[in-house]
């Protein structure tokens, strides 16, 4: 009797068993059994720029910034910081700038020498040997222009010198030498520092044209991957990332371009790099992330963009280096994730940067990570519950069994020699 209410009650217990794991499957953390399930993305899961609408971004692929500024007021605080202002000059207006110094100075002092020649009535006293001249052979403009430019830039051909007799001669020609020498020595600095920035360095720093979103760790992870073209790599490398969205606020205030930091591993050090082959870099969606809720459907819809900025130290010159590109969110494939491209050849460790864009598909899941946590919150609740239901039910049935069993004499005495604290432990464990 007591074996088969006891089998009755397992029987019972599996068809409970059966129904809960049902509901698990059947339902998911939104309450809506129709769209519980997780699927798995298929191969249509490609998405295409074609189908949307061309919008602009932010930070072009190339790193540069879409922003125009106009309407300055003040615009002479530029001039306060004259070199910056010169250094970040197109090369055609910083050569068409020096280029205007020169023909400006030359100009300048050539009128300022016939204009001392006119006054001092040289220009009538051509060929007088009598008399005596500011500066010889300077009879008109031209010859005063000549003058000019062959003292400013020290050529000295001999036929035009000024004398000795003229002071304001003298004073004029150290005056000359020295702006000359000014605006050598700043041509020169600024196309130095032009020519060595580091902003072309960042042109050997390369970044991945699509981010990829996967498992890893049996998290949900958004990923790209970065690589060095040079042997001479950077010092001190870090990464770090920003999404740019709109979003309006709770009293109505409409926020155009908000910025958002994405965790690439700060809190572990993970944004640290020892860039010397490529790598992926990795930003765990979790409670933190402004992704949390966000799953292959709704990517669809969504308008973002993401910022990547990669700095660090330039071995050779020892300057600051930054490189950016930015991904939206067509840039974004689901459920893929990249193909190694380092392998192990003579002893060394060779990059086939052939293979640095490539991807490959793997599944999962359509579902946001706030979806499957809640998922597995529910699973693991159930399996507890379950658990502690199947421990009380086999601790009465056994329990019951044992009542039976000691209704017997010879039984009765093994339980009183000692069994019975072994049997019992048995059937608590």
């Amino acid at each position: 009797m007591g074996e088969r209410n006891c089998r009755d009650r397992i029987i019972d217990s599996a068809n409970v068993t059966s129904q809960l794991l049902n509901l698990i499957v059947s339902v998911t953390p939104s309450e809506k059994p129709q769209n519980r399930r997780c699927k798995l993305i298929d191969d249509d899961r490609q998405f295409s720029s074609a189908n949307k609408q061309q919008r602009q971004r932010y930070v072009t692929k190339m790193g540069k910034c879409q922003v125009n500024l106009g309407r300055i007021q003040e615009k002479k605080r530029f001039l306060s910081d004259i070199f910056t202002t010169i250094v970040d000059l197109k090369y055609r207006w910083f050569l068409f700038v020096f280029m205007m110094c020169y023909i400006i100075t030359w100009v300048v002092f050539g009128i300022i020498y016939f204009f001392d020649a006119w006054i001092r009535d040289d220009v009538s006293h051509i060929g007088d040997p009598e008399w005596k001249p500011c500066i010889e052979n300077v009879d008109n403009f031209i010859s005063a222009l000549l003058f000019s430019v062959e003292s400013q830039r020290t050529i000295g051909y001999g036929s035009r010198i000024v004398t000795a007799d003229c002071t304001e001669g003298v004073i004029l020609l150290m005056a000359q030498s020295i702006v000359g020498s000014m605006i050598d020595a700043l041509m020169v600095g600024c196309m130095f520092v032009k020519i060595s920035r580091p902003k072309k360095r960042a042109q050997t720093l390369i970044f991945s044209k699509k981010c990829v979103v996967s498992h890893r760790d049996e998290k949900l992870c958004l990923m790209f991957r970065i690589g060095d073209l040079r042997d001479s790599h950077m010092v001190d490398a870090k990464i770090r990332a920003k999404l740019i969205k709109s979003r309006q606020t709770k009293e109505g205030e409409f926020i155009p371009l908000e910025q958002s930091e994405l965790n690439l591993g700060y809190d572990t050090g993970e944004d640290r790099l020892f860039l010397v082959e490529p790598q992926i870099i990795c930003h765990v969606i979790n409670d933190h992330s402004p992704f949390w809720e966000m799953t292959a459907e709704s990517l669809k819809r969504e308008q973002f963009e993401i910022i990547v900025i990669l700095e660090g130290i330039v071995e050779a010159t020892g300057m600051t280096c930054q490189a950016r590109t930015s991904y939206i969110e067509d840039e974004i494939l689901w459920g893929y994730r990249f193909e190694p491209c380092m392998t192990l050849e003579k002893g060394a460790f060779r990059v086939d940067y052939s293979r640095f864009e490539k991807t490959f598909e793997v599944q999962t899941p359509a579902a946001s990570a706030k979806e499957m946590y809640e998922l597995k919150e529910m699973e693991r609740q159930d399996q507890s519950t379950l658990s502690l239901y199947w421990d009380h039910l086999v601790h009465s049935c056994f329990s019951a069994e044992l009542n039976d069993v000691l209704q017997d004499e010879g039984t009765r005495e093994m339980w009183n020699k000692g069994l019975g604290h072994t049997a019992r432990r048995l059937i608590s464990h």
